[in-house]
């Protein structure tokens, strides 16, 4: 126990050790040690009805450097495991087929104009991949798509733009299923990540949408952090720093197990069940806000909600994710996602 606390200390201290040279190559094994983080895939693209997410496992490995290249490598669905060096200028959306690993190399993968789409695939794998500034667009859609894990990536626009000149950074939408995000980096963007993209699509929607977020750092947003209708969202051990407006929002009769999570800085409000899409989320809908049903909420370990609001209107059923999964202590929940969440730390 003693050692484990020593552990613990060390690793809470590492974000003030690192600009003078931390390597943070080493926090995988520190964390290893203490156990309560997990680098493997976790969570619903890992523990589903369909099997583990693999994403080309098994099948031919190519690196690309052009957007033509990439193209060429991620369509069909033939098992593939995609290397991405470079900046990349995408002159349309990517459409990645069943079957596919991304993989940025080192910190040089960067995709630029246009993102990227997941769309009637299924076993898709997208990893340490810097995506920023789409326009008019999301960042990574997953669409009618089941079996995607998205890790480790960055997503940056510009908030002073407004929440509509970007779309959002990464949304799941249209049925899509068995879905974990995990260690990405959200920053300077407004719309973050929306599950389920439209309230009058209760049939389509319900009974899917399982998607796990955790680890993942979000700094100077807007809304969405996600944001979740007709499914089910364990949402755990995420840090948000300065995000603005509103972080979780559970509508639509959507349910959200949140547990772990820690809220610094300008947060108005961290949880929200209750129906309205506030006006900062989408003023060209009502500047008065957008009325929907309200949504569930249940509280697993403790969060940190720091000076943020929460407006729990109903206690949901979701109180059990049906997986084994690694909670980090609330200690470390931030200096682990500043050290941790982004490319170049797989």
């Amino acid at each position: 126990m003693l050692l484990k606390n020593i552990l613990v200390c060390q690793l809470a201290s590492l974000v003030v050790a690192t600009p003078l040279g931390f390597d943070s190559s080493t926090l995988p094994s520190l964390v290893a040690k203490i156990g309560h983080a997990s680098w493997d895939i976790e969570g619903f693209a890992k523990d589903n009805p369909i099997g583990v997410t693999t994403g080309g496992a098994g099948g031919k490995k190519v690196t690309v450097t052009s957007a033509e290249d990439l193209v060429a490598a991620a369509t069909g669905h033939e098992p593939a495991i995609i290397y991405i060096k470079g900046d990349i200028t995408l002159p349309e959306r990517l459409f990645i087929g069943s079957n596919k690993s991304l993989i940025g190399v080192g910190k040089t993968a960067h995709i630029h104009q246009n993102g990227l789409t997941v769309r009637h695939v299924d076993n898709v794998i997208i990893r340490n991949v810097k995506i920023s500034r789409i326009e008019d667009n999301d960042g990574i859609t997953l669409q009618n798509s089941t079996r995607v894990w998205v890790d480790h990536n960055e997503f940056e626009s510009d908030i002073s733009t407004g929440p509509d000149f970007y779309d959002g950074a990464l949304d799941i939408i249209r049925a899509s299923d068995w879905i974990t995000v995990s260690w990405n980096y959200f920053h300077n963007h407004y719309k973050n990540n929306l599950i389920g993209n439209d309230d009058t699509f209760r049939d389509i929607d319900s009974g899917h949408l399982h998607v796990t977020f955790h680890h993942n750092r979000y700094e100077n947003c807007g809304t969405r952090g996600p944001a979740g209708r007709f499914g089910h969202q364990h949402v755990y051990n995420n840090y948000y720093e300065d995000f603005h407006y509103q972080a979780l929002h559970s509508r639509s009769d959507n349910q959200m197990l949140v547990e772990g999570n820690v809220f610094r800085g300008d947060t108005r409000e961290a949880l929200s069940t209750y129906g309205l899409v506030i006006p900062e989320d989408s003023p060209n809908t009502c500047v008065c806000g957008d009325e929907e049903l309200d949504g569930f909420a249940n509280l697993g370990a403790r969060n940190d909600w720091g000076p943020a609001g929460v407006n729990i209107t109903q206690v949901g059923n979701f109180t059990d994710a049906g997986y084994k999964y690694k909670l980090t202590p609330l200690l470390l929940v931030k200096p682990v996602a500043k050290l941790a969440a982004g490319v170049g730390k797989i």
